[in-house]
């Protein structure tokens, strides 16, 4: 049975649609209310995903991350999360006219999955540990997707396209919300997705092809990071890794698809 979040996630989809529209409208005719009025639009659709992750969360008493349509749902939600985080604390508006087709692509990709309720959890996935694996890591890769935007829009600044942020302003941004979603993916996809894989398998790491990638993901912004504060790794080649890590991601949560593994009952 389909749930009553159903007509909440369409709104959000096409606020982010629309959103992305008036964003392209503002970078190609500068315009004070195109881009003032798609952040409005992409908050108001902001909202009414949260809503409707609240109301699948009541209606079945678990947190929605419960297969693919309602991970790739919270990827998306936590993507706009992030950037607008940024947007009101560093003045981030130049991102818009990137986050908002990520976030619309990613949610699109969630509509294409059953959207079925599932009431009744299997064992395994009856856990707090999953919660918290789950939560931290979705959150980790909403900030990566941000990076991957602003990494995305450093490219094409260095090949001359107009009107996007500096290349010095696109850089503190990509590394700013890798500096934040690392942390989070780090505690959640590893450690407590270890803790969570001894509870329900009783071992911490089997080589699960979505412990794997989980993995190199990590390694991808390990590396990020320890280029940047050690050898003064900057601009293009810090904006390549990001790209990098962030297709790896997109990769790991396509994976149950092609490849199997425990993780497929999700």
């Amino acid at each position: 049975m389909l749930g009553n979040d159903v007509p909440f996630f369409w709104v959000s989809l096409f606020a982010y649609l629309i959103a992305t529209l008036l964003y392209a409208l503002d970078a190609a005719f500068p315009r004070r209310w195109f881009g003032k009025t798609a952040l409005q639009v992409l908050i108001g659709g902001f909202i009414s995903h949260t809503v409707a992750l609240a109301v699948r969360y009541i209606a079945t008493a678990h947190p929605p991350f419960v297969g693919m349509y309602e991970y790739a749902s919270c990827l998306a939600w936590a993507t706009v999360l992030f950037y607008l985080v940024l947007q009101f604390r560093h003045a981030a508006q130049g991102l818009g006219i990137f986050v908002s087709p990520v976030a619309f692509i990613v949610i699109v990709v969630a509509s294409l999955f059953p959207k079925e309720m599932e009431h009744q959890l299997l064992p395994a996935l009856q856990s707090y540990w999953l919660q918290i694996h789950v939560t931290l890591a979705v959150i980790g890769e909403g900030a990566f997707a941000v990076a991957f935007a602003s990494s995305v829009m450093y490219l094409l600044k260095m090949r001359g396209a107009d009107r996007l942020p500096s290349l010095e302003v696109l850089d503190d941004l990509t590394y700013r919300a890798i500096v934040v979603g690392y942390p989070l993916f780090t505690l959640g996809a590893l450690f407590a997705g270890a803790i969570w894989a001894y509870k329900a398998w009783g071992r911490p790491w089997g080589w699960d092809p979505k412990e794997v990638g989980s993995l190199v993901i990590w390694l991808i912004y390990s590396a990020y990071l320890h280029a940047r504060m050690t050898a003064g790794w900057r601009g293009k080649r810090s904006a390549i890794l990001s790209i990098l890590g962030f297709a790896a991601a997109i990769f790991s949560f396509i994976s149950n698809l092609f490849v199997g593994g425990l993780h497929t009952y999700a």
